[in-house]
């Protein structure tokens, strides 16, 4: 077993709550920018909001809550987009002692009736109509739920008005009794092989990565003498965006909010906002690089976005070398080159997120080492990090001057991480939870003599950095005996720009196989140039001989990364994407594994039964030939 910690890094202790700091903040620095809104529907323009104003905003609201009966240990539930009234609200309940139940806005009936009734909700707010539908259905059901206030509706205006007799006095009696070790949040799990788990976090939990990243990376975040800029666009119902959120309104951060999760919205947004920091998931960063790839391409400029690409990866990796101490840093014949892709190419691709991010995180799962090496070579310092909701987020970071792209970084200060004799990650630290509501059971299994068993898989080197290999319980055992990670495999396919989407199944099965979805709109890109390269005779037989083609390196590419009796043998291409609203995605957008293959059970067997008509049944996976494709 192997077991990594940091000496713990030197920040302020808690005290009280997470509130605490919107007010600190305020009157220290009360003309602070903190939080940025649009000024209007269509507007492309943001509007500033300071500490002194925010922290007014908040204390209304507390008043109004009290007001309404809401009581310390409440618990009131959030079911909106990412937008400026979440971060408002959030912290008026902390300022009453009340606890946070994030929902996401596109959750099922289902889902949202399980969720308000095992946290025991006594209230909800819902951003707008659909939302205040949803509830209805379910409301009759739940005796404990009393209030469901609507943001569209006025929300905020109607409580503050309701509580216009409450004294301030009393809105910071309750702020001031609020202990750091009182639940703050209870934050459900994503569900992708069951029902959501609410895992209870404490305020000193959910602070206490936040604190550490502050107190050791925050001076990384924008140019010296300047206030770091972050748009947030990824749910506050799911932990990471709950922590940027914390993250930049203790730090002191101008924070904008990006309700709209469209390609559109998010590069109107980078472009009129100009964060200096950026934050997201892989797949992100992955339509980033594929919006780069296809807009080279109908500027006619593929070509040169390749080398470049790939001078940005061997000038980064050879910078990675050099600042890990195993090699001189580039050679002079590639600083040539990238200095003058430098001028030609990466200021415009940095232009496109806004022209003054700096550096930038990814999280969720895991990205690509490939990607990572890109981002930082064109100027963006992307790096990977590790956490779960379990653990309120924040897990691991890449060091200052250490950072080693294709893994996840080394455990934040104050942190421990083992790794258990079959992989399994442990961790031990305040940010661990104190348990799953309503499940003690649960809660047990998790916590093992303090250490949180993760369920995910992986492995240290020699210098403490962590590298995910996937999730124990997605783990692939073909009918031959061979222990296959999947996640490998469907980040290297995803790299393709025709794939949106990659399953890699094959329990109990000959060899390994794949269910893909296309990018809609690199596909549509993709056909349009293929047209212009011929006419239109026999135009369908030639698109899809092309496509089998494009596809076969996609398979290809990710088989090299791995044994051949781990490689995908047979793959088939689905007609449309998995999502949430099919139920074969998360609402945080994380695949439903166990769905997908009911989902897909007949082409699943229709795939193999093609492959074993075709070709003889070998005795052992790694005699499978080339992998097959079939088409739908």
């Amino acid at each position: 077993m192997r077991d990594v910690a940091l000496a713990p890094v030197v920040t302020p202790p808690l005290t009280g709550g997470l509130a605490d700091s919107l007010f600190d903040t305020a009157d220290r620095s009360p003309a602070l920018p903190l939080l940025a809104r649009r000024t209007g529907p269509a507007a492309t323009g943001w509007e500033e909001v300071t500490a002194v104003e925010v922290r007014d905003e908040v204390t209304d609201l507390a008043k109004g809550l009290i007001a309404a009966g809401i009581s310390p240990g409440h618990r009131v539930a959030l079911m909106s987009r990412t937008r400026y009234e979440w971060t408002v609200f959030s912290h008026a309940l902390w300022a009453v002692g009340a606890e946070v139940v994030p929902i996401h806005p596109r959750s099922s009936r289902d889902q949202v009736e399980w969720i308000l009734r095992d946290a025991g909700c006594v209230a909800v707010v819902v951003e707008d109509e659909q939302g205040a539908m949803t509830i209805g259905t379910v409301c009759t059901r739940l005796p404990r739920l009393r209030y469901v206030w609507q943001f569209d509706a006025g929300a905020s205006a109607e409580l503050a008005e309701l509580g216009a007799g409450v004294p301030y006095t009393t809105v910071e009696s309750l702020r001031r009794i609020v202990l750091p070790d009182a639940t703050a949040a209870v934050v459900y799990t994503s569900g992708t092989s069951g029902r959501p788990m609410g895992c209870a976090l404490s305020h000193r939990g959910l602070a206490h990565p936040c604190d550490t990243l502050l107190s050791g990376w925050a001076h990384t975040a924008a140019p010296p003498g300047e206030q770091p800029s972050v748009l947030a666009f990824l749910p506050f119902s799911h932990v990471y965006g709950l922590m940027i959120m914390l993250t930049c309104v203790r730090g002191g951060a101008l924070m904008a909010h990006e309700p709209e999760l469209t390609e559109a919205a998010l590069a109107s947004a980078l472009a009129t906002f100009r964060p200096t920091y950026l934050y997201g998931v892989p797949s992100v960063f992955e339509k980033l690089y594929k919006n780069f790839l296809r807009a080279a391409e109908q500027a006619d400029r593929g070509a040169l976005f390749e080398r470049a690409a790939r001078t940005a990866r061997d000038f980064a990796a050879a910078e990675e070398r050099r600042r890990l101490g195993g090699g001189a840093g580039p050679g002079l014949d590639l600083r040539l080159q990238h200095a003058l892709y430098e001028r030609t190419v990466y200021r415009r691709l940095r232009a496109a997120l806004g022209g003054r991010v700096l550096r930038g995180t990814s999280g969720g799962s895991s990205l690509s080492r490939e990607l990572s090496l890109f981002y930082e070579g064109i100027g963006v310092y992307l790096h990977d990090g590790y956490g779960l909701t379990e653990a309120s987020g924040g897990i691991t970071m890449q060091p200052l001057g250490r950072e080693k792209s294709g893994t996840v970084g080394r455990p934040l200060p104050g942190t421990e991480i083992q790794v258990a004799d079959d992989g399994e990650i442990l961790v031990h630290g305040p940010s661990v939870f104190q348990g799953y509501v309503s499940d003690e059971a649960a809660t047990r299994a998790a916590l093992r003599g303090g250490w949180l068993a993760t369920g995910d898989i992986g492995r240290l080197d020699s210098e403490g950095y962590l590298t995910i290999t996937g999730r124990k319980k997605d783990i692939i055992v073909t009918s031959g005996g061979k222990s296959v990670a999947p996640a490998p495999l469907e980040q290297r396919l995803r790299m393709h720009p025709l794939v949106h989407q990659a399953v890699v199944i094959g329990d109990d099965r000959p060899c390994v196989g794949a269910l893909i979805t296309l990018d809609p709109e690199f596909l549509a890109h993709w056909r349009r140039a293929l047209a212009l390269r011929g006419d239109g005779t026999g135009r369908e037989s030639r698109e899809e001989n092309a496509l089998r083609e494009e596809l076969g390196r996609a398979v290809a590419s990710a088989n090299s990364a791995v044994s051949r009796a781990e490689s995908i043998r047979v793959y088939r291409v689905l007609p449309e994407p998995f999502a949430a609203d099919n139920g074969l995605l998360t609402p945080s957008m994380k695949l439903r594994r166990d769905a997908i293959v009911r989902h897909y059970a007949a082409e699943i067997e229709a795939m193999y039964e093609a492959r074993s008509r075709s070709w003889r049944v070998p005795h052992e996976p790694a005699d499978w030939d080339e992998p097959d494709d079939v088409f739908r």
